[in-house]
């Protein structure tokens, strides 16, 4: 599958200044930039930085940034899910995850998570993809937020929702796991029928599992 990936970009004003939110970028246009010390919310901020750089040169990989004129201060990534995961097992060509999504605490409270999805999908391109973001409670930033898991939901679900994802139902056992938890996703609008009930199988393999032990019954 051909990845076309298209440049746009949003100006935010925030009280220290002008943020950028722009992207797809490659990894030698992020290298101009400092990555903030503050984005270490998967790993320490240097070898994240590594990753998404990485990331960005993925044929399907698409990092969008959040930036000051000279730092990186918030990010969003898209790639194929990792091979290890459920989301991999029928290797659709046309199915990405929303791998990470981070805001240094400064400029929390100016939507700048939510640009970072809407920016994205300003791009026709994602009109062709199935876009997932698997949410676990154990993830978020509950102690630097001040928010319990009920009203971190509302927010999470706010801010994928600017970008178009809303909950699915799933079968996965993580998800399943606790209630706070959930799969999210956004369908594009040229997204055939064939891959649409393609995630719908791969939403609930439990299912699909009784059925063939059952002998399709």
């Amino acid at each position: 599958m051909k990845h076309t990936k298209e440049y746009h970009s949003q100006e935010i004003e925030t009280k220290t200044g002008t943020i950028t939110v722009e992207g797809p970028l490659p990894s030698e246009e992020l290298a101009n930039y400092h990555f903030h010390e503050g984005l270490k919310a998967f790993r320490p901020a240097p070898k994240q930085f590594e990753a998404v750089k990485k990331i960005a040169d993925f044929e399907e990989g698409r990092i969008l940034i959040a930036r000051t004129s000279d730092t990186i201060v918030g990010y969003v990534t898209y790639l194929y899910p990792d091979p290890l995961e459920r989301w991999s097992k029928f290797e659709m060509q046309d199915l990405l995850e929303l791998g990470a999504i981070e805001v240094i605490q400064d400029y929390r409270g100016y939507g700048i998570g939510s640009w970072l999805l809407k920016v994205s999908m300003m791009d026709d391109e994602m009109e062709d993809f199935i876009v997932i973001s698997t949410e676990y409670y154990w993830h978020w930033d509950l102690s630097g937020t001040g928010l319990n898991i009920w009203n971190y939901r509302n927010v999470m679900e706010r801010m994928m929702g600017a970008g178009g994802l809303t909950p699915y139902p799933t079968d996965d056992p993580e998800i399943v796991s606790h209630p706070a938890n959930c799969l999210m996703a956004r369908i594009g609008s040229r997204v055939p029928q064939a891959s649409i009930d393609r995630f719908e199988e791969l939403r609930f393999l439990a299912r699909r599992s009784y059925r063939a032990n059952r002998g399709g019954l």
